[in-house]
């Protein structure tokens, strides 16, 4: 197996057949590869009733720096969290002067670093997650500094209790 600079897995013909041998359910139409021609023609010609390989498709984004951007435009959410206001959702779950004064300091670091649709999706997520009822962890790492995802319900950890420095997640 191999990953292009996107990260994106494709194999080869050859590693492909390894694979199969090894795993002989193997669902090979999930895999992209290098040149799936070959076994293609060949399970056409035999009339073989055989899933078929997909052709690896080499993505043109220039550096991995455009593909993130690119990816930040693509969020696959119900348009409900799309349009959502996520600012001022939060905004409304403050209760106090200090937590109004802690996320809009919060909410000008995620603006600036053009994380806005990234808070969507996590309401997304943690919204989907408890409608399903997923156990997630109470918190970990440098994201339990942020208030902010505190409110939306990420972890369990309130940053302003502990005083936490968003400085540790936002650097």
């Amino acid at each position: 197996m191999k990953y292009d600079q996107y990260g994106q897995a494709y194999t080869t013909e050859a590693e492909l057949c390894e694979l199969l041998y090894q795993m002989p359910e193997l669902d090979i139409s999930r895999f992209q590869v290098e040149d799936p021609f070959k076994y293609n023609d060949a399970a056409k010609s035999l009339y073989a009733d055989v899933p078929q390989l997909r052709l690896f498709h080499q993505l043109d984004w220039g550096d991995v720096d455009g593909f993130d951007r690119h990816n930040q435009t693509i969020w696959y959410m119900p348009d409900v969290y799309k349009n959502m206001d996520i600012a001022q959702w939060i905004l409304d779950q403050c209760r106090t002067d200090a937590e109004l004064q802690r996320v809009g300091e919060e909410l000008l670091l995620y603006i600036d670093r053009e994380l806005i649709d990234l808070l969507r999706y996590l309401k997304y997520f943690v919204d989907t997650m408890r409608a399903n009822g997923v156990v997630w962890g109470l918190g970990r790492g440098s994201s339990v500094a942020s208030y902010v995802l505190y409110l939306i319900g990420v972890h369990r950890i309130n940053s302003m209790y502990y005083d936490l420095d968003i400085g540790e997640f936002l650097k």
